[in-house]
């Protein structure tokens, strides 16, 4: 009983320190030994410290290097309540959605918060600028000619080879170029559906989808999304025994806007769910080479074993969103998908993937992969905390496991579209919470893009939002 008194008190004392600030988000805490030695205690009664911290997200353990500050350990802001079912309906969000992109793109100097677009600062510029020098010098004749679906061999090898880390094993003729993410989901949803069908995806769910549903004439049934856990399998049974659904839309890793990731069971059980009422998944996974923990989670279609899984993704969050490379795996559609490719696109811009292949052959993309996580989880992490500091008492932020964006749910009868045009005399963009959803139920929420360098200015940003959505609370 001693012992357990003794390392509860170690505990204790460590996590005080991290409150106070002491140990930074980041930073390495005292080793087992060093702490042993100086308390005159046991490895055994450190040990046992570290690991109730480690339970309690304070701290974690980096192998062959010691424990370090959890970059979550001083948020104590809730993570945002998950949606309820509403009955599927036609999508009517495009005009809505058009307004605020076009306010949000109407100045160049405004601090661009809201789009979920890698600042400059994280793109591989000059490398890119390099290969595509290279091909059109050196591969002229192919860079400057026609690409007919399923697109450039090389790449497709590369992506192949790209895909076994999200646990996905293909052959490079089971992959389809594509022009971005947004032509692999429409080519996707064009292959499983038609004008009128109803469509499972999550809530909130990524506008560019909803503008999707629109054009192709679909309804749309929202599932409530867990901001850890993602989907929710109950809800979704219960759609899919009600209504007829011709397909699923959703993101098994850092889902967009809410960043969660779907453990591998629950995983597992979506496939299962899925097969037993036949209905096909169009997984987007644009995110997914975002992951902190690399390797910590396959992508959905890792698991399938039955053909249900189109996978989608692109290049355009890692490498650079004007190359629009990206590229779909559709297995049993595969023939109906490059048929209806050649007949609209034909295949991506043949320069960008010859000078994408090159890039990808040539190493360099993983080592630029770990910079930009690193990157990435330091921006959360301040991110988080300045919203924390400044927004009102009340308010929700999501926890993500990789990728830059953060989900944030005010309190009260704030809306936040009315925070964003307030925002926008102020300079600063964000994405408010009514383009991500079909209903109403997430008009007192927003989006933030953390791939924006963490300065003094962004700080002051921050400031600024939270003053207004304070001033807004006070005045609902």
């Amino acid at each position: 009983m001693t012992n357990l008194l003794l390392y509860q008190q170690i505990a204790q004392q460590l996590a005080d320190d991290i409150s106070r600030g002491v140990y930074q988000a980041g930073e390495r805490v005292p080793s087992i030994r060093k702490m042993s030695v100086q308390l005159g205690v046991s490895h055994a009664t450190v040990l046992q410290a570290y690991a109730s911290l480690e339970d309690q997200g304070f701290i974690r353990a980096r192998p062959q290097s010691g424990y370090y500050v959890h970059p979550n350990a001083m948020l104590t802001a809730p993570t945002p309540d998950i949606a309820k079912v509403e009955k599927p309906s036609k999508v009517t969000r495009g005009s809505i959605i058009e307004q605020v992109l076009s306010e949000s793109r109407r100045d160049d100097n405004v601090m661009a918060l809201g789009a979920a677009v890698p600042h400059i600062d994280y793109l591989p510029l000059r490398p890119l600028q390099q290969h595509l020098a290279k091909v059109t010098r050196f591969n002229s004749q192919k860079a400057f000619s026609y690409m007919f679906s399923p697109g450039y061999e090389p790449l497709r090898r590369q992506v192949a080879i790209r895909m076994r880390d999200a646990g996905v094993a293909v052959n490079p003729s089971q992959v389809t170029i594509t022009h971005g993410c947004v032509e692999a989901m429409q080519l996707a949803l064009r292959v499983t559906t038609k004008p009128g069908d109803i469509v499972a995806t999550e809530s909130p769910i990524y506008y560019g989808f909803l503008q999707l549903a629109e054009l192709l004439g679909l309804k749309v049934v929202e599932i409530p999304t867990d901001p850890t856990t993602g989907l929710c399998l109950d809800s979704l049974q219960m759609a899919l025994e009600r209504w007829s659904v011709k397909a699923l839309v959703m993101t098994s890793r850092l889902g967009n806007p809410l960043g969660a990731v779907m453990a591998s069971e629950r995983q597992k059980q979506l496939l299962k769910l899925m097969r037993s009422f036949n209905v096909p998944v169009i997984e987007d996974d644009i995110y997914g080479e975002l992951m902190f923990e690399e390797g910590s989670h396959k992508a959905l279609k890792g698991y399938d074993k039955h053909g249900q899984v189109i996978y989608c993704s692109s290049f355009s969050k890692t490498l650079s969103p004007g190359v629009r490379v990206g590229w779909l795996v559709a297995g049993p559609y595969q023939e109906a998908v490059q048929r209806l490719q050649t007949f609209t696109t034909h295949t991506a811009c043949s320069v960008t993937q010859l000078a994408v292949a090159s890039y990808l052959e040539n190493g360099g993309y993983d080592r630029h992969l770990r910079h930009v996580r690193q990157e990435y989880r330091k921006n959360l992490t301040a991110y988080q905390l300045a919203v924390q500091r400044y927004f009102p008492e009340g308010t929700q932020i999501t926890r993500p496991q990789g990728g830059f964006i953060l989900w944030i749910s005010l309190p009260g009868k704030i809306n936040t579209q009315d925070l964003h045009r307030l925002a926008l005399e102020h300079g600063i963009s964000i994405a408010p919470g009514v383009i991500f959803s079909n209903s109403e139920q997430f008009n007192h929420c927003m989006r933030l893009n953390c791939a924006i360098p963490w300065r003094k200015e962004t700080d002051q940003a921050l400031a600024t939002l939270g003053r207004l959505a304070n001033e807004l609370l006070h005045s609902a």
